[in-house]
């Protein structure tokens, strides 16, 4: 029942218990590279979530000011005084409901990106699904603030949205399976 590989080219062919030769499994280069994508995602948004738990009890004015020094930013700046108004809006509650969130967001990706990774049918469906819920906040959000980055993400989701349909599409056309199971070809040759 189990498969393994030959010796002669263990990248072609497989032969199971019997010997006869087993289709060997492609990966899907795309759904990986989805997956991978999804998997950065987890992180990124895992640390984000540490660096907002991390700040829980600390003045955030201050080390907005520390921050900017190390990057070298003019204190004194446009983009500084503009941080730190809204920083002094953010409340302990206010940091815990971000690191809740952003954790829950990472769990979600990492979710994704495991099930795309294996190759899940749920993954891609629940991917393709989240992909559609974001659509309108980021065409929303295009609008109302061009740039690049913002239409760079939409054409990333556009493009990820765009293969897993065309994925899913092209399985339902697909017949399920082109080798017969051993059970179903033992009681038909008998």
């Amino acid at each position: 029942m189990a498969s393994r590989l030959t010796s002669n080219q263990p990248w072609k062919t497989a032969s199971n218990d019997q010997g006869e030769a087993a289709p060997v499994h492609h990966r899907d280069r795309g759904l990986m590279m989805i997956g991978l994508f999804k998997l950065g995602k987890a992180i990124f948004f895992f640390a984000l979530g540490i660096g907002a738990l991390h700040l829980l009890h600390k003045d955030l004015a201050d080390e907005m000011l520390r921050l900017a020094t190390a990057l070298k930013f003019d204190p004194e700046s446009r983009v500084v005084t503009l941080l730190m108004e809204k920083v002094d809006l953010i409340d302990t509650h206010r940091l815990l409901q971000i690191s809740f969130a952003t954790f829950a967001y990472s769990a979600l990706a990492l979710t994704e990106g495991i099930g795309l990774m294996l190759e899940k049918v749920w993954a891609e469906y629940l991917t393709l699904i989240l992909t559609i819920s974001f659509l309108p906040w980021e065409l929303y959000e295009l609008a109302r603030h061009p740039n690049w980055f913002r239409l760079s993400l939409l054409l990333i989701n556009l493009a990820v949205l765009w293969y897993l349909l065309w994925l899913l599409r092209r399985k339902k056309n697909e017949p399920q399976s082109q080798v017969m199971p051993r059970e179903r070809k033992e009681s038909l040759s008998a």
